[in-house]
Formats: structure tokens, C-alpha cells, sequence
């Protein structure tokens, strides 16, 4: 049987980090020179594309890897202490179980995403995790990841929580999953046209069957 592959973003999609990054960037805002956002300008950026976000923000461009590089560095402190996204373990198991191979295609460094793993019991789950600190680059891990393992595209889905996620499946050409307890807003997601947009981790195991189905598995319900 053909191995069928779920790839996942890591931050907002399976690590309830969300609040961390928020409060990190914020503390980070006086020394990369660009304002700190309230409640509701977080949530004015829920509706913006990534690219968008940048420009809004009016960070440069030449401090944003520098940035990236802090806030990450930041969040290790705090990372053991993080959890999943509401039963969001159980899906990963039972997709585990199912057959599928999971993978993880992050921007955020390998080590954070080790240790929240180990910490939450989940580090079984994953054959494959690639990292980059590139915000703008998914596609080439992806791309790595399924040339290093052979895979065909055609077996492959990447499931996201911003439209970034959505724009780097595309590039890679392999199907697309969008969940809306991230990042970015279902309605800025739904512009984008990923191949399933699901608002809770329930929604996924029927998303992944219909577009990846394995044979000999349990039927969805």
C-alpha cells in the first residue's frame, strides 16, 4: 500500500503557543523598532494574509529573520510549560493508528518542537520533522522532506493555520488542509481556497480520508 503523508505546521496548529508568541513579540517590539499591538490589533491581523501582516506592521524586512531568530530563542524558555491544542493529541494517534505518516514542517527551530513533544508524550507520532527560521520558505522544507522520503505529491497533504501554510502546499503541489484555531481567521483562510478548511481537530480525520484515503481502514463516520 502507498504510504499516505500528513504533514503539520507546528505553531497554532498542534502547540497551543499562540499567547506565548504573542507576548514575546510584544516584549521584542522597542528593540526591533516597531509597535507593540493591542487585543484588538491582534485581531485586525487574524484577517490579514502573512504577507500583509509584515507590511502593517512595518517591521523591515532586513530585522525580520533577526527577529525570528529572538522570538523563537524566547519561547524555548517557555516551551516545556506549553500544551496541545485542545484534543488535538487524540486526532494525531488516531491518524497514527489509522496509518497515516505524520510529519512536522515548521519555521519554528527543531529543538523547540522536540521538546514539547517529549514534554506532552507525543514524540512517537512523527517520522519527519524539518525546520527552517524562515517565515517565507515553507515550500523548500516541504519540498525537502518529500524528495529526502521519496514521497509522491500525490500522497501528501500539508495541514496549516496561516495562509502562509496554504500559499507553500501550493508551490509544493500537494493538497492542502486549513484549520481556523490558529493564526489566521476563517475568513482570511477561506480566500486563500485550501482544499479543506475545518474548524475543530474532530473535522480533520474526515478531511484526511476524503482526500488521502488509505485502503483496509476504518471508514469515517
Amino acid at each position: 500500500m502507498t504510504a499516505k503523508v500528513v504533514l503539520f505546521d507546528f505553531d497554532g496548529t498542534i502547540a497551543d503557543t499562540y499567547q506565548a508568541l504573542v507576548n514575546i513579540t510584544n516584549q521584542l517590539s522597542s528593540e526591533f523598532g516597531y509597535k507593540a499591538l493591542n487585543s484588538e490589533e491582534l485581531l485586525l491581523l487574524k484577517n490579514l494574509s502573512s504577507r500583509e501582516i509584515v507590511k502593517r506592521t512595518e517591521i523591515s524586512l532586513f530585522k525580520i529573520p533577526f527577529l525570528v531568530r529572538r522570538v523563537r530563542a524566547e519561547l524555548s524558555k517557555e516551551i516545556a510549560d506549553l500544551k496541545p491544542i485542545p484534543n488535538i493529541a487524540q486526532i494525531l494517534f488516531e491518524l497514527k493508528n489509522r496509518g497515516y505518516s505524520l510529519g512536522i514542517v515548521t519555521s519554528n527551530v527543531q529543538e523547540n518542537v522536540e521538546v514539547f513533544l517529549d514534554k506532552n508524550n507525543l514524540n512517537s507520532l512523527f517520522t519527519h520533522i524539518c525546520s527552517s527560521t524562515s517565515i517565507f520558505g515553507k515550500h523548500r522544507l516541504i519540498d525537502q522532506v518529500i524528495r529526502q522520503n521519496r514521497f509522491n505529491r500525490a500522497d501528501v497533504i500539508y495541514v496549516g493555520d496561516e495562509t502562509r501554510d496554504i500559499r507553500a502546499a501550493r508551490k509544493s503541489r500537494i493538497g492542502t488542509i486549513a484549520v481556523t484555531w490558529g493564526f489566521n481567521s476563517a475568513e482570511i483562510l477561506r480566500e486563500y481556497q485550501p482544499d479543506f478548511l475545518v474548524a475543530k481537530p474532530e473535522e480533520l480525520l474526515q478531511a484526511i480520508a476524503i482526500s488521502h484515503p488509505l485502503r483496509a481502514k476504518t471508514t469515517v463516520n
